[in-house]
């Protein structure tokens, strides 16, 4: 069938256009007969064009959702591609075991978190998380059903951790999952008040624990640019202790026909969400899923961009340069008179990845949300990318809606021998736009 006006879209708004929809199983079984390219849909939950593919069939894994074994002794986890982390954390929690990486919302299927190599609040301390990937099945469109591991189809493994689920349909995944004495985190909430008060305290955090992120007023200017609140925890040590669970039922109640974030409502919201959180670092203890996921409790909150939605930004820059990059982001934001919502700010450590398309390098990653409003705001986000590249950084592709081809390859030089990989059958908006030709 063809894809339901506005069912099939990225979560930043971007809609399917003219694309076939076929389940996952059906294209397992009958692979012949439609259009092409084809590419693995998730959840959405991509920001971009990475999980579209107009005119071609987006094959749809939310029906392939379950969790196939889990050895309750060595938190090794085999699970379909359609499985979200919501229903995962609901089988593992209880038994001990937590997902060693985790992104920002519990509705992404793990075969989203695997095509795009998500990252958590523990980068410093765990890397991303195809580190966790010990095996996946990847079936190619010529039929072919391939074991892949670190030491199997070794350059397949490699290319498809992070590689935009290009190179086949993943159909199953095996993870090892990471043990916890309880459901519950310790969390302490500290306030700093410019950059150079984030980089003093976001370091010395992640040498003693091993969550941490920033949220930062990017209206704040003058001495206080760059001032925030950064939060830090680690898992609860007491065994047995269940918090009780939160009301995760709240929807956005309306879909306004013009972006509710403007300067004036945005400064009214900083003010307030910075002096509603605690000063003091003694550390509280607090469920775990509004500490990971805390827009989780208000569904489809994306409508607050209005009708155009909205357009992300997300940046990994060198240690070096960090300090002086996130500075200049922050005054350009400033002086295109735009407003960033959600402006998160935090440090990735040294791990690396086993994806060859990975996001993350050691350093620090700014992530800005803006109302979209066309060309003024393609035209800041164009500066922004001009300042991470020249910073020696990159751009986050799973982010992304709108960076040019040339800033894709200065962002992934190695971006040649992934495409070397690519399963021809598959293609994305997002690859037609920045590596083709």
């Amino acid at each position: 069938m063809t894809a339901p006006p506005g069912e099939y879209r990225s979560w930043g708004g971007l809609v399917a256009r003219g694309s076939e929809i076929v389940g996952a199983a059906d294209w397992i079984a009958h692979r012949a007969g439609h259009r092409s390219p084809v590419l693995a849909y998730g959840n959405g939950r991509s920001y971009g064009d990475s999980c579209l593919n107009d005119g071609g069939t987006l094959i749809d894994t939310r029906g392939l959702d379950e969790v196939l074994a889990f050895d309750r002794e060595t938190g090794l986890l085999t699970c379909e591609p359609g499985l979200l982390f919501d229903r995962l954390l609901d089988i593992v929690v209880p038994a001990g075991w937590f997902p060693p990486v985790t992104p920002g919302t519990s509705f992404v299927t793990i075969g989203g978190a695997l095509a795009n190599d998500v990252h958590g609040k523990n980068h410093h301390s765990a890397g991303t998380f195809g580190c966790h990937v010990r095996a996946f099945e990847l079936m190619r469109s010529d039929g072919q059903s391939l074991l892949c591991a670190p030491d199997i189809n070794a350059d397949l493994f490699a290319a498809t951790i992070g590689g935009f689920g290009l190179t086949g349909l993943v159909t199953q995944v095996t993870l090892q999952l990471m043990p916890i004495r309880s459901a519950a985190m310790e969390q302490e909430i500290l306030h700093f008040d410019n950059l150079d008060g984030f980089f003093e305290l976001a370091a010395s955090s992640d040498a003693t624990h091993d969550y941490t992120v920033a949220w930062v007023d990017a209206l704040a200017s003058g001495r206080h640019l760059g001032r925030g609140v950064l939060f830090r925890a680690n898992h609860a040590p007491d065994y047995g202790f269940l918090p009780p669970s939160v009301g995760r039922n709240l929807r956005f109640p309306v879909r306004p026909p013009f972006p509710l974030i403007n300067r004036t409502t945005l400064s009214a919201f900083n003010w307030l969400y910075r002096h509603s959180q605690p000063r003091g670092a003694a550390p509280r203890r607090v469920p775990y899923r509004p500490f990971f996921y805390p827009l989780d409790r208000i569904r489809d909150w994306n409508r607050v961009y209005g009708p155009q939605g909205l357009r992300q930004f997300q940046c990994a820059v060198p240690m070096a340069e960090a300090r002086s990059a996130v500075e200049e982001m922050l005054r350009r934001t400033l002086a295109a008179g735009e407003a960033s919502f959600l402006t998160v700010l935090k440090l990735f450590g040294a791990k690396r990845s086993p994806g060859l398309m990975s996001f993350p390098i050691q350093g620090a990653t700014l992530t800005l949300d803006f109302a979209n409003r066309g060309a003024r705001t393609e035209a800041l986000l164009t500066e922004l990318d001009r300042i991470a590249i020249a910073a020696g950084g990159r751009v986050n592709p799973y982010k992304d809606a709108r960076m040019s081809p040339a800033t894709f390859r200065a962002s992934f030089p190695q971006w040649r021998a992934f495409a070397a990989h690519i399963d021809s059958g598959f293609s994305s908006d997002f690859w037609r736009r920045v590596g083709s030709g």
